[in-house]
């Protein structure tokens, strides 16, 4: 029987084996054994068959955790196979039939397609009869609020109030996936009435008034509640409708132009950074004689005052140094005489085309008073680098560069940031200069301006990038300067009162300013719910159920309307570690500044600096450390209660341990943002796909893509490799318009087709000419968002906690116990290897890709 199972190719090898095995010695009845072995191997893997054969070409693909032989393969070589019969390599894909698919997505573009119908139905309708459209706009808006009110105070019993956020939850998916403007305000519609309904649920029917430390307690989360609720809703008044304003064209005639005074601020900023701007506004794209590159040099160095010289620029400093950065800007507007006034940070690289994409819009409106662009940064900010998520996530300012001020220039309220900016001499001159009362100058600029009847215009285009602060301590500290500003305009011209703003400017500077009172509320918050867990005060006078079936509906809402609303800018739950980060920061001077607006003083930001060794910042991260004990005391009580305490707290006690996990996930976040990671280039790398060619020492030129550079080096990939010798020179060939530029090089390291160069000094004219070539260059920066991907919530909350609790093991590993961490670690990795892997979909079309099987 076995034999007839055997290819005749087995059997002849199995009998040759056995006349060997025979000739060598072996007994009859060993090399019979010994054979039947390898027949039973043979039958059961026939290696020459077809399949057999593809199995093995694909092993690598079929089995990836078996690179390197470990201690078990054979193990994870069975539980894998097993794995593959059952799966086979294409895998059960756990999506919707393709027939829900298209149906799904008919209904979300028909019913698009409806509300676009219907928008342009009421516009026309509006255009013809104005007067009897406004009257229906005031009546169906009575209606709503009307209708609104009654849902929003109309008291449920449970199974009604779970009806009814179930229904609204339904809704909220469909419109989420409809595309369009009006499904995205139907959404937020949605959202402010499950909120408002908590709010009013929260302030009538959840507060014990016998109980003082429960009221206490009670009260000061109802007030930071209050607080996220007024801010949610200002950021839905304030982002309902980003204008997105084009460019405006400029004169045919470059003589109409206007003269331009460009103003360089410096302190005691580095001057090679300094270097980069200077020249980057030397290449702008402007007639000479109407273009004045001023530097400030508020440090008064004699080596800024030689290169200003060198360089053919203005150089000023002042003999005294009152007001920082606007005084210094204020002192250099007296000796100026443009037009125009261009402000940049000593670090910010314009455009070549920044003028001409900005300056048009001051034709097209008289009153203009600035206009603003992005603050583009091309290095990574202290949360990118230390978590490693530097171009895979939106930056911590996209949200508003790339939202908040497009929604405030609907509102006529986008507002002067310091830098990256154009604004009216004539306009400067009727406001007396640049804000001086205030550590935000610009925005009180801008709050000035906009007073006397001046409008403002926002230009979403990055046509300028610099530095991003690189350690969490510097990034801390300049946004405690931001917010203490913000903090001292409201107290000292609060835009809700006084002359010239109308109501859309009055709430959107209200809320850019609201923003920065986050401290007190968030610290409130990461902290609610120890009162229960330790003190026994009951923060929430309710059921459990009615906690959660007023509670997650509002959180939901926010959340998915967020995600909706600034997916693209930023990622969901993300901001709770941004926030978080700062909250213990901003909370004292933002409330100095309330009750003292004259306090404080301007800081300088350092830039361009090196970090060389991965640490924790001690200094920094003791508030979060703090409040992570905290929470562990508070999970500690909890579980004592549940084993203890009565049935009847059990449910609230878990929502309350809940929170707290949800709460130690964030601080988890905060806490791996101050492990500084290694930060040893001085001239950071800029990602960048050009054409460019190397041209050899005997004359011969070679194709190459240029992949990086910085003001010290590029990083190029060749079609076909090349046999250069360390330290050998080459020239990179970069085209600016129709002209070719050659920069000597030397090779730094080879890679088969990849190659680094290091860039030999330069003189002035060619460190413009590279400044031209790639920093300069009109497209640079504009492509940079498209590349991030679009934001998931489910994903965002799962990377922050995977990324929280590894804070917490990090942490853990180099504690006293650390031994025990690193043996658990390679314990549980040892065990994990043992994981099936899921082979990808598209493994027969390709080279497979696999990840491991969870759950």
């Amino acid at each position: 029987m076995l034999a007839r199972l055997l290819t005749p190719t087995a059997s002849l090898w199995c009998s040759r084996h056995y006349q060997g095995l025979r000739r060598q010695g072996g007994s009859r009845l060993g090399s019979a054994g010994l054979t039947l072995v390898w027949l039973l191997a043979w039958t059961l893997f026939p290696l020459e068959r077809h399949g057999w054969q593809w199995v093995l070409s694909h092993a690598e693909g079929l089995y990836p955790h078996l690179a390197r032989p470990r201690v078990g393969d054979p193990l994870r070589i069975l539980l894998q196979s097993l794995w593959i019969i059952v799966r086979r390599p294409r895998p059960i894909p756990l999506r919707w039939p393709a027939s829900w698919q298209r149906a799904w997505q008919w209904g979300t573009q028909a019913l698009g397609r409806f509300l676009i119908r219907q928008e342009e139905k009421g516009l026309a309708a509006a255009r013809a009869t104005p007067r009897e459209a406004r009257w229906k706009s005031v009546l169906l808006c009575a209606v709503a609020g009307t209708l609104s009110l009654l849902c929003i105070t109309q008291p449920f019993t449970l199974e009604a109030q779970l009806v009814f956020v179930t229904m609204l939850m339904g809704m909220a998916f469909i419109l989420r996936a409809v595309p369009g403007r009006y499904p995205m305000l139907m959404m937020m519609v949605l959202s402010l009435t499950v909120s408002c309904r908590y709010i009013w649920w929260r302030y009538t029917s959840t507060l014990d008034w016998f109980d003082p430390v429960s009221l206490t307690c009670g009260l000061l989360l109802l007030a930071a509640e209050t607080y996220a609720w007024i801010v949610l809703l200002l950021g839905y008044w304030q982002t309902a409708w980003p204008l997105n304003r084009p460019p405006a064209p400029l004169p045919a005639d470059p003589a109409q132009w206007p003269s331009v005074d460009l103003m360089i601020p410096t302190y005691n900023e580095d001057l090679a950074i300094v270097k980069g701007t200077v020249y980057a506004a030397l290449a702008l794209d402007w007639p000479a004689d109407k273009l004045t590159v001023w530097l400030l040099d508020d440090g008064d160095r004699a080596s800024f005052r030689a290169f200003a010289e060198e360089a053919g620029i203005r150089y000023v400093a002042r003999p005294t140094h009152e007001h920082a950065k606007a005084g210094n800007i204020n002192y250099a507007l007296r000796q100026a005489s443009g037009d125009l006034v261009a402000i940049f940070d000593c670090d910010h690289l314009p455009t070549r085309s920044f003028l001409q994409m900005t300056v048009g819009w001051f034709y097209r409106d008289p009153r203009l008073g600035v206009v603003q662009t992005p603050h583009h940064f091309f290095s990574a900010d202290p949360f990118e680098h230390n978590l490693q998520r530097f171009r895979k996530m939106p930056n911590e300012g996209a949200l508003f560069y790339g939202l908040v001020q497009d929604g405030n220039d609907m509102w006529d309220a986008s507002f002067f940031c310091g830098s990256c900016a154009v604004i009216k001499r004539s306009a400067l001159d009727e406001i007396g200069g640049i804000a001086v009362e205030t550590v935000t100058e610009d925005a009180h600029t801008s709050l000035r301006l906009h007073r006397l009847g001046y409008t403002s215009a926002y230009i979403r285009i990055p046509l300028a990038a610099g530095l991003a602060t690189e350690s969490l301590s510097a990034h801390i500290g300049q946004r405690i300067r931001w917010a203490r500003g913000m903090v001292q305009i409201l107290r000292l011209d609060n835009p809700l009162f006084g002359k010239g703003l109308n109501l859309g400017q009055r709430l959107c500077y209200f809320n850019a300013m609201l923003h920065f009172l986050s401290g007190i509320p968030r610290l409130i918050f990461l902290t609610a719910p120890l009162a229960f867990l330790i003190l026994h005060a009951y923060i929430i006078y309710a059921p459990a159920a009615a906690i959660a079936l007023y509670m997650l509906p509002h959180i939901f809402h926010s959340a998915l309307t967020n995600s909706r609303l600034q997916g693209k800018v930023r990622h969901s739950f993300w901001g709770e570690v941004y926030e978080t980060v700062l909250a213990w920061y901003i909370a004292r001077p933002t409330t100095v500044a309330l009750f003292a607006p004259h306090k404080g003083k301007f800081n300088v930001t350092a830039k361009g600096g090196m970090t060389e060794e991965v640490y924790l910042d001690l200094s920094v991260s003791r508030p979060y450390l703090i409040l992570i004990l905290l929470n562990l005391c508070g999970l500690g009580f909890g579980i004592w209660r549940i084993c203890t305490g009565p049935a009847d707290e059990v449910l609230t006690l878990i929502l309350s341990m809940l929170w707290t996990l949800y709460n130690m996930t964030i601080l988890g976040g905060a806490l791996a943002v101050a492990f500084e990671s290694r930060q040893v280039r001085t001239n950071p790398r800029v990602e960048m796909v050009m054409p460019a060619a190397i041209k050899l020492a005997n004359g011969h030129l070679y194709p190459c893509t240029v992949k990086d550079y910085s003001n010290g080096g590029v990083g190029v990939l060749l079609e076909d490799a090349l046999p250069l010798a360390d330290k050998e020179r080459v020239w990179l060939l970069l085209r600016h318009g129709q002209r070719e530029q050659a920069f000597a090089a030397k090779v730094q390291r080879v890679f088969g087709r990849k190659l680094g160069l290091e860039l030999e000094p330069m003189e002035q004219a060619q460190h413009i000419a590279f400044i031209q070539c790639t920093f300069a260059r009109a497209d640079t920066w504009s492509l940079w968002q498209q590349r991030l991907g679009k934001d998931r919530p489910l994903h965002s909350l799962l990377d922050i906690t995977l990324l929280g609790w590894g804070a917490y093991w990090r942490l853990a590993r180099t504690s006293p116990i650390g031994f025990v961490c690193i043996l658990l670690e390679k314990l549980a990795r040892w065990l994990l290897s043992f994981v099936p892997r899921r082979v990808s979909p598209d493994f027969r079309s390709g080279a497979p890709t696999t990840q491991t099987v969870k759950g």
